[in-house]
């Protein structure tokens, strides 16, 4: 059987509920998905009770960006590292507490960015984006959604490519833990801290990224998305090599974010992915392990 352990709803910058996200996991035939919500642990309730209804194990976890210039002094050139904590729940712990921190950044962020679109002549208010929102944690995809709402960009693509992509206009960078510290605090509350979707780091080559895994994993890390929707099948079995030679668990997920990531679905990403359920029995034997 097939797993997903990299998932988004509402809660965070996903146009789904969680117990949707558990409900096409579902029906997708999946043994387990996990939900990984940025910074942010509070759809993981909705997300639990949905897996009992439809009899599926929900893995609780969080996705942290990192700030990664303490081993690549220029990261802040290149792209962005991110971080998938599995089993991290909604309960109090260290990093569930810095949590709060990260979350105050984002709406610190948040303001800026919405300053800079009004210097640029584009006119959104906090009230539409919260609006948007809903409950969730608001983030520059529910920006970019109001901003199609209003006619100024075609989709949310365009709304990234020339406004709030890295590099653009009205980007603001934010508040961000360290890869140390995340991977201290992700072990100390019980989780398995595993490096997503290798590919936005923009290395120069794969012996450096071999070098970096390997000293990530001398820093306590886990495990590594070999699996995603954004890498070909030929790619991930270079980078289950490159796991399995650092000594690096493998992992997978979609990365899905509903209509805000359009043609990715829950197991299947853009249609021949597949992670199998041995990467979850590897990663959940490291639960204990620290």
């Amino acid at each position: 059987m097939a797993v997903d352990l990299h998932t988004h709803s509402h809660v965070s910058d996903g146009s789904e509920t969680p117990s949707e996200v558990v409900r096409l996991a579902a029906n997708a035939g999946l043994r387990a998905v996990a939900l990984t919500d940025h910074d942010i642990l509070s759809g993981l309730e909705e997300a639990r009770e949905a897996a009992e209804r439809h009899d599926i194990e929900l893995v609780p976890g969080v996705e942290l960006s990192l700030d990664w210039t303490s081993v690549v002094p220029d990261a802040d050139r290149r792209g962005g590292m991110h971080m998938v904590v599995l089993w991290v729940d909604d309960e109090p712990g260290p990093l569930q507490d810095r949590l709060a921190d990260l979350r105050r950044g984002r709406e610190e962020r948040n303001h800026t960015i919405l300053e800079r679109l009004a210097q640029l002549g584009i006119d959104v208010s906090m009230e539409e984006v919260l609006a948007r929102a809903g409950d969730g944690s608001v983030g520059r995809p529910h920006i970019a959604g109001v901003m199609v709402d209003r006619g100024y960009v075609p989709d949310i693509a365009t709304a990234f490519e020339l406004y709030l992509g890295h590099g653009a206009p009205a980007y603001v960078s934010r508040k961000r833990l360290g890869i140390e510290e995340a991977i201290s605090l992700a072990r100390a509350s019980g989780g398995v801290p595993v490096l997503a979707h290798p590919h936005t780091l923009e290395l120069d080559d794969d012996s450096q990224l071999e070098d970096l895994l390997r000293h990530l994993r001398s820093l306590g890390l886990v495990g590594v998305e070999t699996h995603h929707s954004a890498t070909e099948p030929d790619r991930r079995r270079i980078l289950r090599r490159m796991a399995d030679r650092v000594g690096l668990l493998p992992s997978g997920g979609s990365d899905f974010h509903g209509a805000y990531k359009p043609g990715i679905h829950i197991g299947v990403g853009c249609g021949d992915l597949h992670v199998p359920d041995e990467f979850l029995e590897g990663l959940r034997a490291q639960r204990a392990v620290v």
